[in-house]
């Protein structure tokens, strides 16, 4: 795998993770915790959204085998789901959306719900990394680069999810919601890429 598709892996996965959209969620959610909360919360939202998409990466496409359904109309569904999130990317907002699902009463669950699933580990970016590490396209060694990629992407969410507070000051809302809306458009493209490379690939077109 040349440096190109490293790249390019690494940012669709950073794009359907969505490190910086999901800092206004952290800093909504824990915002009336102690900063010692705050960080467990960080760590343990983190390890919980690397082990459901490493769960993917290494079960996704065997369930899928299993059940009978072909890569390629996955990845034409999958397509489909990651167009439509990223246009809700694009129009609403997520903070506030996940803001209403909060209870004050258990402030560790915030890890898991809503910062590790939907948030990090969302839908699009299931479907994501199951595509990226096709068995039938790519290597062993690939796919190790695939899961090394979505933990670099991990460990940089946990860097900001620490230094949320500074960074949320420094952009502001304004600037979050701006950036979430420029990663949905990124998203969009990368969705409409992959239905139409899975559709060539299911009609044998190529």
């Amino acid at each position: 795998m040349n440096i190109d598709l490293i790249i390019k892996e690494f940012i669709s996965i950073w794009v359907v993770v969505d490190p910086i959209g999901s800092i206004p969620v952290f800093i909504a959610v824990t915002a009336s915790l102690h900063s010692s909360v705050r960080r467990k919360i960080a760590f343990k939202s983190v390890f919980i959204a690397a082990a459901v998409l490493l769960f993917f990466i290494v079960a996704g496409q065997h369930l899928l085998e299993a059940l009978d359904i072909p890569l390629a109309a996955f990845q034409i569904a999958g397509g489909i789901v990651l167009f439509l999130f990223a246009l809700t990317m694009i129009f609403s907002s997520k903070p506030e959306d996940e803001k209403k699902q909060i209870h004050d009463n258990d402030a560790m669950h915030l890890a898991v719900f809503p910062l590790a699933v939907p948030s990090l580990a969302s839908p699009g970016a299931m479907l994501a990394v199951v595509m990226l590490t096709d068995n039938h396209r790519y290597s062993f060694e690939e796919q190790l680069i695939t899961a090394g990629v979505t933990a670099l992407v991990l460990l940089i969410t946990l860097v900001l999810f620490l230094l949320a507070s500074p960074i949320q000051r420094i952009i502001g809302e304004s600037g979050a919601s701006i950036v979430s809306r420029v990663m949905g458009l990124i998203l969009a493209s990368v969705a409409v890429d992959n239905v139409l490379r899975a559709i060539s690939s299911y009609f044998n077109l190529v």
